[in-house]
């Protein structure tokens, strides 16, 4: 018999990509509650209101409208239009429509922003505990991440003089999020003034991960691209799924510099032609409709919070900041004397209580866990119960 070379020979480059863990873990959950087990799902990043009728209704009538073929690469002018005032009006900046970009997801914000800029013999630094697509994006576009480490003790926020020691003549550009997955940290202003004076004096560029805008619990939200020289140098990534609730809708944008409209738009066009067009007719009903639903929204998640984390505190072995945006906590779990990723599972397997291990999101986030509180109040009652039954079955078993 003939012998053929392998038919499927992967190339090494797709072997830098990682997965995101909250889908894995979810996938253990769905797995355990099909076997009998209750499950309580504090792993997965989704905010559990419904996305709100009129926006639903928005895209309904857009079916019924015909509006299913193809449009424009970049995104439907009215949405565009749309998005630009209110971004711009949020964030105290004038923004061009021809400069939005919608997409399918955040995800290719990520995508084409590095792929511009950076390649081998480049560097990029992103946050350590992050979100872990920054890292695996980076890596696959052939630079090398560079994580600048977020600390429990400044509140998640990165040290000045850190970032400085990391920046070199290789630094191509500078990825931030606030507030922040996973930690709920929010930079402050001396942390983006600092960001800026480095980015004109070495020319690198910033990509502001601004997808947890709304969910901003104390002071006012600053986006690097309102200060000084920074519009032409920063790419705002932002999107519908945790403000509106949308997260299966997958819709988000990009407000780029003027150099990377045209990049950014081939992307698009090579990739995924464009955002799905009636999606983005209930996403236009999202911008020109009643905010309610979202200030609502933001209460809720500020009292689950608020709940979630002083419960966590008085769990033994574990200590918990109290996060100042988005919607998790990140408790530190040091003291049981486990590791994190052996506190996650036992959790899930022992407790029926699914959360992430820390280091998921870096090796910065080794020693903790990321619980959403994108949970009712009940199901939050209901882990913290088991939660504390575990930890206090841990300590009594001298594993801390």
């Amino acid at each position: 018999m003939l012998e053929y070379p392998p038919v499927m020979k992967v190339h090494p480059r797709a072997r830098l990509l990682q997965t995101e863990s909250a889908f894995g873990v979810l996938a253990r959950a769905r797995a355990l509650e099909r076997a009998g087990r209750e499950v309580i799902h504090l792993e997965i990043g989704q905010p559990d209101f419904p996305t709100p009728k009129h926006i639903c209704d928005g895209a309904i009538q857009a079916i019924r409208d015909g509006k299913t073929g193809y449009g424009p690469t970049p995104g439907i002018p009215e949405l565009r239009e749309a998005i630009a005032e209110a971004a711009g009006r949020e964030r105290g900046i004038s923004i061009d429509p021809s400069r939005v970009i919608v997409t399918p997801g955040g995800k290719p914000v990520i995508f084409y922003t590095v792929s511009c800029l950076a390649g081998p013999g480049d560097e990029v630094i992103y946050p350590d505990p992050g979100f872990p697509m920054y890292a695996s994006v980076i890596a696959h576009c052939g630079a090398r991440p560079v994580p600048l480490l977020l600390r429990e003790e400044s509140g998640f926020r990165f040290d000045p003089a850190e970032l400085r020691r990391l920046i070199s003549p290789r630094t191509r550009l500078i990825i931030l999020n606030s507030p922040q997955n996973p930690t709920g940290g929010v930079i402050d202003r001396q942390g983006f003034e600092t960001v800026a004076a480095e980015s004109r004096r070495h020319g690198f560029a910033v990509l502001s991960d601004e997808i947890y805008q709304q969910f901003l619990y104390d002071g006012e939200f600053l986006s690097p691209a309102s200060l000084e020289g920074m519009q032409d140098r920063t790419v705002i990534l932002d999107g519908f799924s945790k403000r509106y609730s949308m997260t299966g809708w997958r819709l988000g944008y990009a407000i780029v510099p003027e150099a990377l409209r045209e990049p950014f738009e081939l992307f698009q066009v090579n990739v995924v032609s464009c955002a799905v067009t009636f999606n983005q007719y209930g996403a236009l009903e999202a911008i020109r409709g009643s905010q309610d639903c979202v200030r609502a929204m933001v209460a809720e998640f500020r009292r689950r919070r608020d709940y979630l984390t002083a419960e966590l505190r008085r769990m033994p072995g574990v200590r918990c900041t109290t996060p100042a945006g988005a919607f998790y906590a990140f408790p530190n779990v040091a003291a049981t004397g486990l590791p994190s990723t052996e506190v996650a599972e036992r959790l899930l397997v022992e407790a029926g209580v699914a959360t992430l291990a820390g280091n998921s999101f870096g090796p910065g986030g080794d020693g903790y866990l990321r619980l959403s509180y994108a949970n009712s109040l009940a199901n939050l009652e209901k882990a913290v119960e088991r939660m504390r039954l575990f930890f206090e079955r841990l300590a009594g078993s001298g594993a801390g």
